[in-house]
């Protein structure tokens, strides 16, 4: 009998614990990973696994629309309703979940996520209608709010304010580049067993991140008496958040993406949609009044002095706009306007999205060495360039023109994301990187639903102004594109205009610091 073992517990009779192997091993690698020099990039990796696992269904359901509706019994129309859904809830819950993540600690609130999005696979997995279904992906818009502002909050707070914009390349590539890898990934799945075996092979993939996440991502360490300091000081932040300018961004961000999302289906002029611009109005003035006026507001005044706070916003905004509205017109203008293929479209298309994938770590580097400002004014201006290119094609017009627009609209996103988002980020307390991620986030999402429906409604007036409802693809087809993206560019502008009032993060000051 070895006397020692009973302070582990291998006797059963002396010792009052159990050695709790899992938290052991657990605890011996989060040491060696937090000691490690490479740490911040640990985190990093984690993280974006997630991620991946996470928004790479985001847009699976354009892979088998017809065969998805045919089997609800719907038309395809109400299933776009699964990518709608997502970004009002994520609208909805952004910015309370990213202020909450600041009151109880980012790691609580991305494991949050990863938990309610593998409850949201299961749901989707199961829907035995098409109103459960749009419920599931509905829910996942809020996981993703949870996730999304956790974990671009968790990446600047590891990395060295001259630092970060290495690392949001690699977030932004993520982030962007997930639903498109989804269509490549989701569509032999979805051949071979259907497009439901895609959410169970996603719950095993959040499961696994999740365990990789709970592992690398250390809990809170002290004293136990400063825990429970600090879980008194997190329960009063949560009592004295100020709620009513949460819920008034909210409801105002939400209100303005639905009348978005409805204005071309239900008329821009409908007592719907004029109901939204209503609520987003009235919520604006709401969410003003508590920024001057509350006594913790959700995002301090102080910011929207600072020209790096603002300005990152508005440039995200219109980039946004730009990319997605471009996004979203170019396979009908090769369809309508040149008579291109569905899997002709995609070989050409897939110009955008390789340039983003390459530029977009890149920049991050890139922009260390030229600084956060020329790498947010050179993508600005390349979005800018690639939609003048598109809003000058003629029916003559040879096809790498077409590629070479493309190219310059992955490289614009690729190379302002990183850098816009660690401008704004080297702005705000540490304290507050939860809010300021949603807000960035935020404005991102509003200038991809405005882009899109805005260039959308339009090119369609000019169909039916034209009386082409009916026409073949040709030159008539073509002209009613060139003004959508003439407006996609003139917004891109704005953001080029933006870019000169943003400064770059002092290199020197940041290692000093």
């Amino acid at each position: 009998m070895d006397p020692g073992a009973a302070a582990f517990g291998v006797l059963g009779g002396e010792a009052s614990s159990e050695l709790n192997w899992m938290q052991m091993i657990t605890s011996r690698v989060q040491q060696r990973a937090v000691g490690s020099s490479r740490y911040p990039w640990w985190v990093l990796w984690s993280l974006l696994a997630g991620l991946l696992a996470l928004n790479f269904t985001f847009t699976v359901f354009i892979v088998d629309l017809p065969n998805v509706a045919h089997e609800f019994h719907t038309e395809p129309t109400v299933l776009t309703w699964t990518m709608i859904g997502p970004l009002l809830a994520y609208g909805l819950a952004a910015p309370i979940l990213g202020k909450v993540g600041d009151i109880i600690g980012h790691r609580r609130m991305y494991l949050f996520g990863l938990a309610g999005a593998m409850v949201s696979a299961v749901l989707t997995a199961l829907a035995p209608n098409v109103i459960l279904l749009l419920g599931a992906r509905t829910l996942d818009g809020i996981q993703g709010a949870a996730t999304g502002t956790a974990s671009a909050a968790l990446v600047n707070l590891v990395f060295r304010p001259d630092e970060r914009v290495k690392a949001m390349g690699w977030w932004s590539l993520v982030g962007a580049g997930g639903p498109v890898l989804g269509v490549s990934i989701g569509s032999p799945i979805i051949a071979a067993f259907g497009w439901r075996a895609l959410f169970w092979f996603q719950l095993i993939l959040i499961a696994v991140a999740f365990a990789v996440v709970s592992v690398v991502l250390p809990r809170d360490r002290g004293t136990p008496a400063e825990l429970a300091a600090r879980k008194v000081k997190a329960r009063n932040d949560f009592r004295t958040m100020d709620w009513i300018g949460s819920w008034s961004l909210s409801a105002g961000v939400t209100s303005l993406m639905l009348g978005l999302s409805l204005g071309n289906s239900w008329g821009w002029t409908s007592l719907a949609v004029n109901l939204c611009w209503l609520v987003m109005l009235i919520s604006a003035f709401v969410f003003v009044h508590r920024v001057r006026h509350a006594a913790n507001p959700l995002i301090p005044a102080k910011y929207f002095r600072r020209r790096n706070f603002v300005m990152p916003i508005g440039i995200r905004a219109a980039a946004n706009f730009a990319y997605f509205g471009a996004f979203f017109m170019f396979p009908l203008l090769m369809e309508q306007g040149y008579g291109y293929s569905i899997p002709r479209v995609g070989a050409v298309a897939i110009a955008r999205p390789i340039t983003f994938a390459l530029c977009s770590p890149i920049a991050g580097y890139v922009a260390i060495r030229i600084g956060e400002r020329i790498s947010v004014l050179a993508g600005a201006l390349s979005l800018t360039l690639s939609l003048a290119l598109f809003s000058l094609l003629q029916p003559s017009t040879s096809v790498w023109i077409v590629v070479v627009a493309l190219a310059l609209s992955g490289f614009g996103m690729g190379v302002n994301g990183p850098a816009s988002g660690a401008i704004m980020a080297n702005e705000v307390d540490s304290t507050e990187f939860g809010v300021m991620s949603a807000a960035s986030m935020l404005a991102m999402q509003v200038g991809e639903v405005a882009g899109i429906q805005i260039l959308e409604t339009v090119q369609q007036s000019l169909v039916r102004s034209r009386h082409l409802e009916n026409a073949h693809a040709g030159a008539e087809l073509l002209a009613t594109f060139r003004l959508p993206f003439f407006i996609g560019a003139c917004v891109g502008a704005v953001g080029v205009l933006m870019s000169f009032f943003v400064t770059s993060v002092p290199r020197e000051k940041a290692k000093r610091s």
